[in-house]
């Protein structure tokens, strides 16, 4: 039987686990974005997107770079460079297997 939460206990313990969630995927550095895609079908981008997308909902002006920085804890630009290494043939190939109208 599931408790009954109030709304704002789902979403506290909600942003909670998004909170745990993006400081895990900052800490596994090791974890390219493309394994992520592949594996689970989505990525810190897909996040950061989907952060974005509910901001703009509630009619909250953020940014793509703003929404990346957020999820990633530091500008995109910067965790590429540190953390990103060049995809592999093989996942590429499994991405493109596993997404065919990803771009």
């Amino acid at each position: 039987m599931q408790k009954e939460l109030s709304e704002e206990q789902q979403r506290d313990l909600e942003a909670a686990a998004f909170r745990r969630l993006v400081t895990h995927l900052r800490e596994r550095t090791d974890v390219q974005n493309i394994d992520l895609m592949n594996l689970a079908g989505f990525c810190r981008n897909c996040l950061s997107n989907w952060y974005r997308e509910a901001a703009e909902e509630r009619g909250l002006d953020l940014s793509k770079d703003d929404s990346r920085e957020i999820v990633y804890g530091m500008p995109y630009e910067e965790w590429k460079a540190r953390h990103q290494s060049e995809a592999s043939d093989e996942q590429r190939a499994a991405f493109a297997k596993s997404h065919p109208h990803h771009h």
